[in-house]
């Protein structure tokens, strides 16, 4: 016998004829022949697999069928499918099946879900109902931000489809995207409002997908982030081009700096996360002004430097918050204050009993900070945010990282 792989068109009629002559010779059992006949089988079988495309079962037929068979009309596929017009678009195939429905029609109907998902393997995840209720999570913002791709319908749709387009937005990121481990892990709020948690979910999955198409050039070691280094990042305040300059300066310690804008219901400042080690901080930009942007920036690094580990991945925070009973919270906010205003140095500055632009713009200039710094800390201690509005400097944030 000299059997080959087929590679080709004349290879596989060489085969053929070589298979009908053989089958010609009626070749006893157990004989050369015989086992040549079975072996050349094999052979044109796997070529015929790899030139042939699999036909792919088509779930619209399969239910037109199980309906004939079990004598049922469409009218019945509505407590599967949800109500008459989506039965008509369903089978009309105008609107694809969700997972909730094959989900129904399997269980309902015994249709199996390979067929109803259109060929594909349907694992447990499909079989089995989420315990995350995806239609919490804000679907239309998240739509509208680009999360679901080509993705095209109304409120009803998106209701319809949460569960689908949810794993799909949560593939790569968890290991099982039917139950995200991060619904469930440990976080941190500040602030007396609580927040939506589907929705703060959302935007911490939104964070991370932007954080993992960072390339950093340096990992981040514990320790790197001390007064003198925030200090340093303070000062960069100083140049036109600070916020840009401030997220290179974190990249070069392995920290990823994002810009995401909240979802409604977080009322979010900022957060601090750990992902595979890395930490991350996000900035949703929500006060677009210098004097945020910075005091926030340093407040969340001040996370991760005392308080970011394993056992407390994620702190997320409301800085319009007047809770001062958060132990963790304060010990930022003092640090981020004590790295952009040393106390020393506010303790004797007059600017703070008769704010004047000349006055905030000096003791900037001594310190080598932004002037909407100076403008940041009046505003806030003395509870007037109509001075000193020159200085915030505006939009600039959004602008640069935006």
């Amino acid at each position: 016998m000299k059997l080959k792989l087929i590679k080709n068109e004349s290879d596989y009629a060489a085969a053929m004829a070589r298979l009908s002559a053989l089958m010609a010779t009626e070749p006893e059992a157990g004989s050369a022949n015989e086992n040549e006949l079975d072996l050349l089988a094999l052979v044109i079988e796997d070529y015929e697999r790899k030139i042939v495309p699999p036909v792919v079962p088509d779930p619209i037929e399969a239910i037109l069928f199980r309906l004939d068979q079990a004598g049922l009309t469409r009218k019945d596929l509505i407590p599967y499918i949800g109500s008459a017009p989506k039965v008509s678009e369903v089978l009309a195939r105008k609107r694809p099946l969700s997972l909730s429905m094959i989900r129904r029609l399997h269980q309902g109907l015994g249709i199996p879900a390979d067929i109803l998902i259109g060929g594909a393997e349907a694992g447990e995840a499909v079989l089995e109902a989420p315990e995350i209720d995806y239609t919490r999570f804000p679907l239309k913002e998240m739509l509208d931000r680009g999360c679901f791709g080509s993705f095209v319908g109304n409120a009803s749709r998106l209701k319809d489809h949460a569960e689908d387009l949810m794993r799909g937005f949560l593939r790569g990121l968890s290991p099982n995207p039917a139950q995200p481990v991060l619904m469930r892990a440990p976080l941190h709020q500040r602030g007396e409002r609580r927040m939506d948690d589907a929705a703060l979910l959302a935007w911490r999955l939104c964070v991370l997908k932007k954080a993992r198409a960072i390339d950093l050039s340096r990992g981040y070691k514990k320790g790197v982030i001390t007064a003198r280094w925030l200090r340093e990042l303070a000062r960069l305040s100083s140049f036109q081009e600070g916020p840009k300059l401030a997220r290179e300066y974190l990249a070069r310690a392995g920290i990823a700096l994002v810009i995401e804008p909240h979802f409604k219901g977080t009322y979010l400042d900022g957060a601090a996360m750990l992902d595979q080690g890395r930490p991350i901080v996000a900035l949703t930009l929500r006060h677009d002004r210098l004097d945020n942007f910075w005091f926030v920036l340093l407040h969340e690094l001040a996370h991760v430097a005392r308080h970011l580990d394993e056992s407390h991945p994620f702190f997320a925070d409301d800085l319009d918050s007047t809770d001062k009973a958060d132990r963790q919270e304060a010990e930022a906010d003092a640090m981020a204050s004590e790295a952009l205003i040393p106390a020393s140095e506010w303790a004797s500055a007059d600017t703070k009993l008769s704010p004047t632009p000349k006055k905030a713009e000096a003791i900037a200039d001594r310190l080598n900070i932004h002037p909407a710094i100076i403008a940041g800390r009046i505003r806030h201690e003395q509870g007037n945010y109509r001075l000193l509005p020159r200085l915030l400097g505006q939009g600039e944030p959004s602008r640069q990282l935006g």
